[in-house]
C-alpha cells in the first residue's frame, strides 16, 4: 500500500471503526449494568409477591408457562419436595441459594432470587443470556446508523483525500512535463504548509545541480582550451622531429617532445586530480594518515623537478606521527601539488621547505618557498581553475595547482592561507581539524 490517498482513506475508516467499536462497547457496558439492576429488582419484587400471596392462581400460572416469558418460578418445600415449576421441559436450577445468586443448569447460567418461608422456598429465575442480548442489541442500534453510512463516509473521505493532495499531484505534475534542462525553481506559492518544506527543499536542490552543471561545463570548456595548446604544440613538436635534417636537430626535437608530453601528462594529472576532489564527486571512506608520510611522498614525487632546477629541498618533521582523517589520494595530490608550486614557480636554485607539526591540538601543514611570491591582492584570485599570478606568468603551468589544493582542503574541513614566507617568497598553510584521538607523545 503505497498511494497516500490509499492509506489516509484507511486510517481514516480503521480510525472510526475503532470509534464505534469503542462507542458500541461503552453503550454494551453501561445496558448491561442497567439491565443487571432493573431484572435483579424485577426478579426480588416477583419472588417477594410470591411469598407473600400464597398460592398461584390458575391464570397466574398459565402467564408464568408461556414461552416468550423471560422469568421461571420454582417452588420446594421446607423437607426440598418441588412443588411448582413454571417450565417443565426446561433446565432448571435444582437448588436454591437464598438471595440473588447466579447457578449453572445445564448449558445455560441462570440469575437466581430466591425466598424462604416457614413451609417452602421460592425462587425466581431469569437466564443471563437475556440480559447480555439485550445490551448486545442496544450496542448494535447505536452503531447502526454508523455503518449503514459507511460506505458514503468511505466515498466522501476518498473525494475529500484526494482533494487534499491536489497540490501534491500538481507539483508532480509540473515536474513531470520539464525536460532535463529545465532547472528553474518550482513555485512555491500558495501551496499548504506540509508542501511548502519539500517544494524548498526541491528549489535548493535544483540550485546545487545547477550550480554543479554551471561549474562541469565551464570546467570543461576551460579543460579544452587549456588542452587544445599542448596538443598543438606536441603536433608542431612531431612535425619538427620527422623533417630533422641531422642528429643534433633529432635530439633537440626529441627534447622538446619530451618535455611537451610531460607538460601534456602534468596536465591532465591535474585535470583528473581536480576532478576528483570537486564537491559532487563519489565520497571515499575516511582512513587515519600520518601527515609527515604524505609529505615524504609528496617530496619523493618532485625529487626530480627540484634536481633538474637545482633546488634545495628541506623538511622539517616531527618523529612522531600527526594524524589526520581523510582521502590519501586526495591529500597526496594536495602535498604534490604545493610542492610541485613551489619548484615551478621559483627561480633555480631556490629554497623550499614542507613542514608538518601540531598547532592548538590541529595538525598543519606548511610549504614554504623563495621565489617571488603572490601579491596580497592576487591571493584570493589565483585558487580560481586555470588563473596564475603575474609573478609566475613566464613559467609554464596550468593554473589547477591551488584550484585542487583548496577542493581538497575544503573537502577535509581544513583552513587554506596564504602568508608570506620567512624564506622571501610564499608560505601556504593548511590547518586541518582536531583529530579524534590525540597523536602518541614520544
Amino acid at each position: 500500500m503505497t498511494s497516500i490517498r490509499t492509506r489516509l482513506l484507511v486510517g481514516l475508516l480503521l480510525l472510526i471503526a475503532l470509534a464505534a467499536g469503542a462507542f458500541a462497547a461503552l453503550t454494551y457496558r453501561q445496558v448491561r449494568a442497567e439491565s443487571e439492576a432493573l431484572f435483579d429488582y424485577q426478579l426480588r419484587q416477583m419472588a417477594l409477591s410470591l411469598r407473600d400471596q400464597g398460592e398461584i392462581a390458575p391464570e397466574q400460572a398459565g402467564a408464568l408457562a408461556e414461552e416468550d416469558f423471560d422469568f421461571v418460578v420454582q417452588i420446594w418445600s421446607a423437607d426440598g419436595r418441588s412443588i411448582y415449576a413454571s417450565r417443565l421441559h426446561t433446565d432448571l436450577p435444582a437448588r436454591a441459594l437464598l438471595g440473588l445468586a447466579e447457578i449453572r443448569a445445564g448449558d445455560q447460567l441462570w440469575r437466581t432470587y430466591s425466598v424462604a418461608t416457614r413451609t417452602r422456598v421460592i425462587q425466581v429465575a431469569q437466564p443471563v443470556r437475556v440480559r447480555q442480548r439485550l445490551a448486545a442489541d442496544a450496542a448494535l442500534r447505536s452503531v447502526t446508523p454508523l455503518l449503514l453510512l459507511a460506505p458514503l463516509l468511505a466515498l466522501a473521505l476518498g473525494v475529500l483525500a484526494t482533494w487534499a493532495l491536489r497540490p501534491l499531484q500538481q507539483l508532480a505534475a509540473g515536474l513531470r512535463q520539464r525536460d532535463a534542462a529545465s532547472l528553474a525553481p518550482l513555485p512555491a506559492d500558495g501551496l499548504p504548509d506540509e508542501l511548502a518544506p519539500l517544494a524548498r527543499a526541491l528549489n535548493e536542490l535544483l540550485q546545487r545541480v545547477g550550480g554543479s552543471l554551471d561549474t562541469q561545463r565551464a570546467f570543461v570548456a576551460d579543460a579544452a582550451h587549456e588542452l587544445r595548446s599542448p596538443l598543438t604544440a606536441l603536433k608542431l613538436q612531431l612535425h619538427l622531429l620527422q623533417r630533422a635534417g641531422n642528429d643534433g636537430d633529432r635530439d633537440e626535437a626529441i627534447a622538446t617532445l619530451r618535455a611537451g608530453i610531460e607538460r601534456a601528462v602534468r596536465l591532465v594529472e591535474q585535470l583528473l586530480a581536480l576532478a576528483r576532489s570537486e564537491p559532487g564527486a563519489p565520497p571515499v571512506e575516511p582512513s587515519e594518515l600520518d601527515l609527515c608520510d604524505i609529505a615524504r611522498q609528496a617530496l619523493a614525487h618532485n625529487e626530480a623537478l627540484a634536481r633538474s632546477r637545482g633546488s634545495r629541498v628541506e623538511s622539517d618533521l616531527p618523529a612522531q606521527a600527526v594524524t589526520v582523517s581523510g582521502d590519501p589520494a586526495a591529500l597526496l595530490a594536495l602535498a604534490r601539488n604545493l610542492v610541485d608550486n613551489a619548484l615551478r614557480y621559483s627561480p633555480e636554485g631556490a629554497q623550499v621547505r614542507i613542514s608538518v607539526h601540531m598547532q592548538d591540538g590541529r595538525p598543519v601543514l606548511e610549504v614554504d618557498d623563495s621565489g617571488p611570491g603572490i601579491p596580497a591582492a592576487e591571493r584570493e584570485r589565483v585558487f580560481q581553475r586555470f588563473v596564475r599570478g603575474a609573478a609566475s606568468s613566464s613559467e609554464s603551468g596550468s593554473g589547477l595547482g591551488l584550484a585542487i589544493v583548496r577542493q581538497v582542503a575544503q573537502r577535509h574541513g581544513a583552513t587554506l592561507t596564504l602568508d608570506d614566507s620567512p624564506l622571501g617568497g610564499l608560505r601556504v598553510t593548511l590547518r586541518f581539524p582536531e583529530p579524534a584521538v590525540a597523536p602518541a607523545s614520544t
